[in-house]
């Protein structure tokens, strides 16, 4: 099933795609960008695979054009992310951004949109892909913890880093608390790397991402806090 409203697009010369599956918090550290201007680009699109989805509704509330497809409604995953594919298609992204969508994409979907489709991952990546990550920092008695803004390919959390944030991890830490600490640089360096994607400084290169015409390293580049914090 399918549900969609549709307000009309602000004119810009880049298009965003944001999916979602929740409230997304994520999501509206973009609406934010790009109310105040600094968003190199137009979110033309929310698009949920959950009717239930609180961010849809912040999503409406701010204008923005927005789309449900509940993937139950599908017999398989690849059928709905062809469904998917082509309800993003429809908006010419320049790119499709994951923010907090809870499904594992197939080649269908991920393939039409390679080099354009950016995630953010609560770890250092090539550190902790997949699920519980800040546990496992924890108990791997590691000092430091992040989030990592990459390229999304068709191995799970192994596309080309293109931005990464560190944390330190402090002995009173719990997985709860390193989750806030490490979502509070979530939202200051993922509009940051799509930014970059947007005004053609990063690019998903062969070798893996590019920065200004140089390949970056398996950890991405690093981010540095506007105040030196």
């Amino acid at each position: 099933m399918q549900e969609s409203i549709t307000t009309p697009a602000k004119k810009s010369l880049k298009n965003i795609v944001i999916l979602i599956s929740g409230r997304g918090s994520n999501m509206e550290v973009f609406l934010e960008a790009a109310t105040s201007g600094a968003l190199a680009g137009n979110i033309v699109s929310v698009i949920s695979n959950r009717p239930d989805a609180q961010g849809i509704i912040t999503a409406r509330n701010r204008g923005i054009a927005t789309t449900v497809i509940d993937h139950q409604q599908f017999a398989t995953r690849e059928a709905f992310d062809a469904a998917l594919a082509d309800e993003v298609a429809a908006h010419n992204p320049d790119v499709v951004v994951l923010a907090g969508f809870m499904r594992i994409l197939t080649p269908v979907f991920i393939n039409r949109f390679l080099g354009k489709l950016v995630n953010i991952h609560p770890s250092l990546l090539p550190k902790y892909a997949g699920l519980h990550t800040h546990q496992r920092a924890i108990d791997a008695g590691d000092k430091e913890a992040g989030a990592t803004v990459h390229y999304v390919t068709n191995e799970l959390d192994g596309g080309p880093a293109i931005l990464q944030a560190r944390v330190n991890i402090a002995n009173t830490d719990d997985a709860q608390t390193l989750a806030c600490k490490v979502l509070e640089v979530e939202h200051l360096i993922f509009p940051e790397a799509v930014n970059w994607h947007l005004q053609g400084r990063v690019v998903h290169a062969n070798q893996g991402a590019q920065l200004d015409g140089e390949l970056l390293p398996p950890t991405g580049a690093q981010w540095k806090h506007p105040r030196g914090e």
